[in-house]
This record gives C-alpha cells, structure tokens and sequence, in this order.
C-alpha cells in the first residue's frame, strides 16, 4: 500500500513542485492543506505517514501544527522554511520535527531524507513485532512484560516498563522530555517527573546506574538506548 503524505504550505507553487514529485514520481499518496487550521482538520480525519510541513502558515503556525500533532501523534514530521536561522531550526526540533529542510530545497535531497525516514519506521514496527528482545544479559519480553538481568527477574513499575520498551525498541533515538511526556503519559506536566522515571529505571537494569550502559543522556537533549 502506497505512504500517505500531508503537505502542508501555502504557496501554491510549492505544492504543485512537492505532489508532482512525490506523487507522480514516487507513488505516494498526497493530501494537502494550505493553513495550519486545514492541516490539524485532515491531519484528524485521515492516517498518514508522514508530514510534511512548512514553518510560516496562515491562521495556525508551524510550529503549533507541529506541536498539536505530536502532542497525539509519533508520525514523521519534516519541517520546510524560507528561514536558515539556527534558532528556527532549533524550535522545530524541540517542538517534535524529525528533520528540518530550508527553502528553496533539493528535491533529490527531500526524496532521500522521505526514503530515510520511512525504512527507519518500517524498521521499527518490524522490530515492535517481536516479542523478546535480548541485549546483552538483559531479556525483555514484550507479551509478559517482564525483564530478567542473567537469571534476575527485574521488576518494573508499569511506566518504567513503557520507557523501556520505548528506548529500546528505538536504540539510538534520542527523546527529549517533554516527547517522552506525550508518547509515555500522554499530557503535559512536569519534565522531572521523566527524570525521576529514568533514575529509577536506571537503579533497577544498569549494573552501575551512575554509569550506565543501556539508557543513555544527551547531555541538552534527552534520553536514549544504546547501539552497543
């Protein structure tokens, strides 16, 4: 079944360029929206698997589209912008982007950074499918939800249990707090209430929780699992 993509910009032109290229060239299916209103309306009437989503909108910004839909949602979200400013870039990141591409773009580039994207989520629900996964001495066990360290049962608070499946079902990922606070708890609320999960989980799986070896910080970032 053919990816469903969601363009979101309001010069005309560029949506013409984007849905030739990605509908008539690669097969996707587009839909699109031309305002920041239009884009959450079809964002919650149809599934997608991806967005694409310009920084500068009509009625609703960018970056709130952007932060409403992950607020609900984990689906890819490239933001395209007329602005090269760091701090833009930095803001659509922050608010849940997963990449950033500045106007006027590479179309080759774009169609490569999609194709990226979407081995990198069909990997994961690949991996989501299996029920055991076993890294180093540790097992985690999907179904039963339970986690062994050598022949160690360890036992995990149901949201401690969530982060980890999470983190390790996504090794090298990196969420910050406030994206582990809408996939985890599913609101907002205070970002220690993520760090305390961690120490804990921490203290139950990591042979040295001061130095761990499984879920690591991106000192600026957030958490993640390791690759190695």
């Amino acid at each position: 079944m053919a990816k469903t993509i969601l363009i979101v910009d309001d010069e005309p032109s560029v949506v013409k360029g984007l849905r030739f290229n990605l509908e008539q060239q690669e097969g996707y299916k587009i839909d699109v929206a031309y305002d920041g209103e239009a884009a959450l309306s079809i964002f919650d009437s149809e599934k997608h698997d991806l967005v694409l989503l310009d920084l500068m909108l009509p009625k609703i910004d960018g970056l709130e589209v952007c932060q409403r839909i992950r607020a609900i949602s984990d689906v890819p979200i490239i933001m395209l912008t007329a602005k090269g400013d760091d701090i833009d870039k930095i803001m659509g990141l922050e608010t849940g982007a997963d990449d950033y591409m500045t106007k006027p773009f590479n179309m080759l580039e774009l169609k490569a950074r999609i194709k990226t994207i979407f081995r990198r989520t069909d990997s994961t629900r690949s991996k989501q499918n299996v029920s055991v996964v076993k890294v180093k001495n540790m097992t985690v066990d999907f179904i039963s939800r339970s986690v062994t360290i050598g022949d160690r049962e360890v036992y995990l608070t149901a949201k401690e249990f969530d982060l980890l499946q999470l983190f390790i079902t996504n090794r090298g990922t990196v969420f910050g707090r406030e994206s582990l606070l809408d996939i985890i708890w599913k609101q907002k609320g205070d970002l220690r209430t993520v760090d305390v999960h961690i120490r804990r989980l921490r203290e139950k799986i990591e042979e040295n929780p001061a130095h761990p070896e499984f879920i690591l910080t991106k000192w600026g970032v957030g958490y993640f699992f390791s690759n190695k």
